[in-house]
């Protein structure tokens, strides 16, 4: 046992104890993760563990048989040890042979059982110096790989700072190609001088050349790159050399432009000599066809030179030239428009009257300049929005209508030619014409506009003029001023018509200025600004009011005096009711200077007692000299209403006294007895007034009676021939129940003052017998009856 348990130590002793095994381990773990297995291999491996698990024993261990008989012990054991093999049979007959038999037994198993796990020990033991060696193997390779892993990483440092530098020379290689072509580029401007200059003085270039406009695009690019690039050395130098071939070139195209242009000029004005032989004049349609068709074709070859300048028009050069161009072009359609177009007026001069003429005028004039549009939009289509571009062409053309129509405008003296003539230029021609056809006629507007402008001042001269001498300073005729009997003429010729014929106009039948005035004012209503047309209203209705009262005063005298208030009713009434309409104020503000003041402050300065020079105080020279503004309005309108509300007011008086002023009369004096009375004056007098108002010597009953009588008749004859004047005069019958509304209401009042003096002062037997009244209602009945 000592002898196995020594083996078996010396077998644990020479089990190596070195690191391999924990480096082992750790090679393994850092192969696991930098060479991960895949699930395949994985598989694998646990297939091939399940297969080795099951260890059969090893060949050399033999089996071992015990068999036991009866009464004695009978062992059999066969072992085979190497190569050989034998069986061991023994009889034990007594203890001692049992004990060494075991003992024999025991030692030859621990014999077998040694051998076995030395076997094993040395087996492990070349496993682990083979692993060891592995081991070893692997750290030198490692550090192999460590040593190449650092030659690697300077290998790659240096071919990182290789291609680094690579790179950058590449970089400054692509800077220097770059910096190389911008020089070239930028050198190719300047370059270009010889190269321009040589092209635009060779005698064969012109501006029909194919390599004209090319050059003249490469020209106007070196002078803008030269002057945003003033830094350059000489650019100064160069810019001027490029200006100076730029001014060239220009001088070739204004050349080129009126060249051609004149020669077209030449051939429309040749064809039209052709067209006209030994006519007179030209028809309309060939002179389109040769001023406007053949020009066009003619000239047709600068519209490529044209197009070009205006597509450079942003650039002052091109600006200038265009201008130029523009200039030229007006002047040579001029010198070929001019001449028909001073024709075709001369002749509506010579055949129209002025409305016609204006008419005419202004469509032919709007006809060419159409024309003339289009045609200028064919060669500049950029510049055709702008009027002004064709006014060197256009403002002749219309100068000549203006001043052909001027001197019949000043002399024209007929308000109705003078309206319809506003109408022809602010209706059919501005607002249906010039504003429909948009820029194509916008340079006609401000001719047209200054053609109106005059007729406006003409209208309004002849307005003024018309309203002073026909209205103000009309003198007016016996027939106009016979009232009533021409409207009793009127009336009669009313009644004699039958309704089938028309009736007259009624507008004839005012009085004269009246009936001028409403003329005048619907006339211009509607052609003059408002502004204007507001003074001018204000002047007629205020002059016509006047006029109409100075008739009445005649009327008055002639008639009497109720005409005449009649008359300045009726006819303020129409006046008031026609102005109605005219959506505007009649009223005007006037300003003057007020100096009355200064005369004051003369006589202090003179006086010693103001300063003239002294301007701290506020009676300075500045301030003492400066005039007062004073303002004051004048409503015609307004004047109109307080005059007839006066008239009528007058009237009602008159009627009023005419039917009962004996009444009035009556009801004053029994006013002034009461009074008298009561003041006590005359309590220690006797005299005829103390007495009891019947036993008055006007106030008794015989007299109360005849002026109830007198009342009465004046109501029954006077009044109807009131009324019958009131229905010639006014024939609206609510105008006359207006009217005659307060005149009754003065009539029922003076009845009822007298009825209540009589009740309070008189016996009702003296009422009875002596006076003869009328009750309130028979007499109210009675009024109403006259209406």
């Amino acid at each position: 046992m000592a002898a196995t348990a020594a083996a078996t130590g010396g077998g644990k002793a020479t089990v190596p104890k070195s690191g391999a095994i924990s480096k082992g381990y750790n090679f393994a773990s850092t192969w696991e993760q930098n060479a991960p297995l895949t699930e395949q291999q994985q598989a694998a491996i646990v297939a091939l563990s399940h297969v080795v698990a099951d260890r059969p024993f090893p060949p050399k261990l033999a089996r071992e048989k015990v068999a036991g008989f009866e009464n004695s012990l009978s062992i059999s054991t066969k072992h085979s040890i190497g190569e050989d093999s034998g069986a061991i049979e023994a009889v034990l007959v007594n203890t001692n042979q049992f004990y060494k038999w075991f003992t024999d037994l025991e030692a030859a198993m621990k014999s077998e059982t040694e051998e076995k796990y030395q076997h094993y020990v040395r087996t492990l033991t070349e496993r682990i110096q083979t692993c060891d060696t592995i081991l070893n193997q692997v750290d030198e390779t490692l550090e192999l790989f460590n040593e190449l892993q650092l030659q690697h990483q300077a290998v790659a440092t240096k071919t990182k700072t290789l291609h680094d530098a690579c790179d950058r020379l590449l970089l400054e290689k692509q800077k220097l190609i770059e910096f190389a072509e911008s020089l070239r580029v930028k050198l190719n401007y300047f370059d270009e001088l010889e190269n321009v200059a040589t092209s635009f003085y060779s005698p064969s270039m012109n501006v029909a050349h194919e390599n004209f406009l090319p050059l003249l695009k490469r020209l106007d690019d070196c002078i803008s790159y030269v002057e945003n690039n003033p830094q350059y050395a000489e650019c100064n130098v160069y810019l001027v050399k490029f200006r100076q071939l730029q001014s060239r070139a220009l001088a070739m195209i204004r050349s080129h432009v009126l060249s051609v242009l004149k020669n077209s000029s030449s051939q429309v004005l040749a064809a039209l000599k052709n067209s006209a032989g030994n006519k007179a004049s030209v028809s309309e349609g060939v002179e389109a066809s040769a001023i406007y068709v053949r020009f066009k074709a003619a000239a047709n070859e600068l519209k490529p030179v044209l197009e070009e300048i205006e597509s450079r028009k942003p650039r002052k050069e091109y600006v200038q030239m265009l201008m130029e161009c523009h200039k030229i072009y007006c002047e040579q359609r001029l010198l070929l428009v001019r001449g028909i177009v001073h024709q075709r007026i001369s002749e509506f001069t010579k055949k129209e009257a002025l409305p016609s003429l204006t008419r005419s005028g202004c469509a032919y004039l709007m006809q060419v300049c159409q024309l003339e549009h289009q045609l200028f939009d064919h060669f500049f289509p950029l510049s055709s929005e702008d009027v002004s571009s064709l006014a060197p062409l256009i403002d002749p053309l219309c100068t000549y209508l203006y001043d052909t129509l001027r001197p019949k405008l000043i002399h024209e003296a007929n308000l109705d030619i003078l309206c319809e003539l506003v109408d022809i230029l602010k209706v059919e021609v501005l607002a249906e014409q010039v504003s429909r056809r948009g820029e194509s006629l916008a340079g006609l507007r401000p001719t047209f506009e200054r053609i109106l402008a005059d007729v406006h001042e003409r209208l309004t001269f002849r307005a003024r003029t018309h309203i002073r001498d026909e209205i103000a300073n009309y003198i007016p005729l016996d027939e106009d001023l016979d009232y009533p009997a021409k409207l009793e003429q009127l009336a009669e010729i009313k009644s004699e018509t039958s309704s089938s014929v028309q009736s007259p106009d009624v507008s004839k039948t005012w009085y004269p200025p009246l009936e001028k005035t409403i003329s005048c004012l619907s006339k211009l209503y509607r052609c003059l600004e408002p502004a204007v047309f507001t003074g001018l209203a204000q002047e007629a209705v205020e002059v016509c009011s006047l006029s109409i009262q100075k008739a009445t005063k005649q009327i008055a005298k002639r008639s009497s005096a109720m005409d005449g208030q009649l008359f300045l009713i009726k006819f303020l009434l129409i006046l008031r009711e026609q102005i109605a309409p005219f959506d505007i104020e009649f009223s005007v503000t006037h300003k003057e200077l007020d100096f009355s003041h200064l005369l004051e402050h003369l006589r202090r300065i003179l006086r010693g007692q103001a300063s003239l020079f002294d301007w701290s105080r506020s009676t300075s020279l500045a301030r003492t000299l400066s005039p007062r503004v004073l303002e004051s309005q004048i409503d015609a309108k307004k004047e109109l209403e307080k005059s007839l509300k006066a008239t009528c007011e007058e009237f009602i008086m008159s009627v009023t006294k005419l039917v009962v002023d004996p009444m009035l009369s009556f009801a004053t004096k029994v006013t002034a007895v009461k009074v008298a009375l009561s003041s006590g004056s005359l309590k220690n007098q006797e005299s005829a007034i103390s007495k009891p108002l019947k036993d008055q010597a006007f106030a008794t009953p015989e007299k109360v009676a005849e002026l109830v009588h007198k009342v009465g008749s004046a109501i029954q004859q006077e009044l109807p021939r009131v009324m019958t004047k009131m229905k010639l005069y006014l024939q609206n019958p609510a105008t006359r129940a207006i009217l005659f509304k307060p005149i009754k209401t003065n009539i029922v009042e003076a009845h009822v003052q007298v009825q209540s003096l009589l009740k309070s002062e008189y016996s009702p037997e003296d009422i009875q017998s002596v006076v003869d009244t009328i009750s309130i209602q028979d007499l109210q009945a009675q009024l109403d009856s006259l209406m």
